[in-house]
């Protein structure tokens, strides 16, 4: 069964984030660094303008070959 985009999304950001909302994670990079906050926002909106342009399918190759690399580490 095919991922959908909000799928692939919300699989990435668990991935990033962990459980950390991606908005509070760069609140809490800028909190710590504003240089490194402007960082991390920058980042945070190249991944969501990827995330919109990439098709579906390369989304889905993306996790599941990211997935597939994290099984190995076990």
């Amino acid at each position: 069964m095919a991922i959908t985009r909000t799928e692939a999304k919300q699989l990435l950001e668990r991935l990033i984030f962990d459980e950390e909302p991606p908005r509070e994670w760069v609140q809490d990079v800028w909190e710590m660094s504003p240089t490194l906050g402007e960082t991390a926002a920058k980042l945070w909106d190249v991944y969501e303008a990827i995330l919109e342009c990439c098709p579906e399918e390369k989304l889905e190759n993306l996790l599941h070959s990211i997935y597939q690399e994290s099984l190995k580490d076990l």
